[in-house]
């Protein structure tokens, strides 16, 4: 009989410890998936941000008086702005219009860009593609650790959920590049 009354507690507890999983695997299945909308939509906000910022920052910067009607905003390495940089397109900035272009990573496109944002996957090829355009009146952009140290006119990041930026002035303007002092002035980091 005791080994009845063991047997049947060991299953009791089997079978609860079952419902339990059981359970927490049915939250989850709720939960994750929420999370990861979540993140999704984060990055979606981002993305849209970033998009706005990058309008900004051309409608606040000047470029040689020979630069034609059309500022091609180039994009090279992964797109990850989706439909947000579009919107961009033919939109109106200091009486140019604003074509935007992705590079498919050739190098050979970045000479007929006048704005380029490289994205995080260019990685350690950053400093190579900067050379190919030094001093040509482009304006560099990226939103990479340490990228406005390495030569991007304007460097995004990310800071307590606030899209923050920094401008390497001397780039910018060894470019033949202008920056508005409004916007150097919102800048958490100015290098000379």
């Amino acid at each position: 009989m005791h080994f009845f009354n063991r047997l049947i507690r060991l299953l009791s507890t089997i079978a609860k410890e079952s419902v339990v999983y059981f359970l927490c695997a049915i939250c989850m299945g709720f939960i994750l998936p929420s999370l990861q909308s979540t993140a999704c939509a984060d990055e979606l906000v981002e993305n849209k941000v970033k998009a706005a910022f990058i309008y900004n920052f051309m409608a606040f910067t000047q470029w040689p008086e020979d630069t034609g009607q059309t500022l091609n905003l180039c994009i090279y390495g992964e797109d990850y702005f989706g439909h947000e940089i579009d919107k961009l397109e033919n939109k109106s900035v200091n009486n140019h219009q604003i074509k935007v272009i992705r590079t498919d990573d050739s190098i050979e496109q970045l000479q007929d860009c006048q704005v380029i944002f490289f994205s995080k996957s260019v990685g350690e090829k950053l400093p190579a593609l900067l050379a190919t355009i030094q001093n040509k009146p482009i304006l560099t952009l990226a939103d990479s650790p340490g990228a406005a140290i390495q030569g991007v006119a304007i460097n995004m990041a990310l800071s307590n959920e606030k899209i923050v930026f920094e401008i390497n002035l001397s780039e910018a303007r060894s470019s033949g590049l202008n920056i508005s002092a409004r916007l150097l002035n919102l800048a958490v980091k100015v290098y000379q």
